[in-house]
């Protein structure tokens, strides 16, 4: 098995100092949240850099959703700061949409209608027929055209969640914050998926922060992963170590893995 050392497994630093030369599109700066005495996670400090996807990985119970909450201006930190673009981040903002684990979607609505939705940002106000043609080349690139009129009852939970992406592209935000949105899916769907999320990103040159608790979704889908665990976090170079080669059964793979699982159950 590989080494932690070999695999650039990294604690962060609670400096906030970014991990490369270059200018983070979105950094969280010793980020602590609490509810009365109970605190839910302590002095985060991660960065998110330009077309970069980056999964937040933790057992269930860690903190993971809130810190993505925290990171979307969902939620205001009980200390530390979040910085977006160069400034400090406290208030949500079109440039970053959000994924849920549940898609979300208002049943009396259309799929175009509620893809549509996501223009409803004064900043992104366009007209009729210029909102339709965003509409219409979102659905196009999650493979949703042929269901443009249907209601979310008639939707597989594949394609509620492409409804998700759809609405994600047709803002053109910079950002994407999801959270574990394909974990209820089957297998199959949940990979093509995935294939289908690195696409957008890829494509529109924005960056995504995507928090699950599956470590092959995390191998498959990002640059890096960012590890909670009790004693800090973790980081592990993933685009790195594996690059384009993200066969689950290949040495590499199964090493990786193996090492973000021992240090997951420490």
């Amino acid at each position: 098995m590989l080494s932690f050392q070999a695999l650039r497994l990294r604690k962060l630093s609670l400096s906030g100092v970014a991990l490369s030369s270059k200018k983070p599109l979105l950094e969280a700066r010793e980020i602590s949240l609490s509810y009365d005495a109970n605190s839910v996670f302590a002095d985060l400090s991660f960065v998110v850099h330009h077309r970069e996807i980056v999964a937040l990985l933790g057992k269930s119970g860690c903190g993971k959703t809130s810190a993505l909450s925290v990171a979307g201006a969902l939620t205001p930190p009980t200390s530390g700061e979040v910085i977006f673009e160069g400034k400090s981040h406290r208030a949500v903002t079109p440039k970053i949409s959000v994924v849920f684990q549940e898609p979300s979607l208002l049943p009396w609505l259309s799929v175009e209608r509620n893809v549509s939705l996501a223009l409803e940002f004064k900043s992104l106000y366009a007209a009729k027929k210029q909102r339709k043609e965003r509409v219409a080349a979102a659905l196009d690139e999650v493979g949703l055209t042929h269901a443009a009129k249907r209601f979310p009852h008639e939707l597989s939970g594949g394609m509620a969640q492409r409804v998700s992406l759809a609405r994600m592209v047709v803002r053109g935000a910079v950002m994407t914050l999801l959270d574990e949105p394909f974990s209820a899916l089957d297998a199959f769907t949940r990979q093509s998926m995935q294939e289908l999320l690195k696409t957008l990103i890829r494509r529109h040159q924005c960056s995504a922060l995507i928090v699950t608790h599956d470590i092959d979704e995390a191998l498959l889908v990002a640059d890096r992963v960012l590890l909670m665990s009790p004693d800090g976090l973790h980081e592990f170079d993933i685009d790195h170590e594996l690059g384009g080669e993200r066969r689950r059964r290949s040495i590499r793979f199964l090493d990786l893995h193996e090492a973000i699982a021992e240090k997951l159950n420490d």
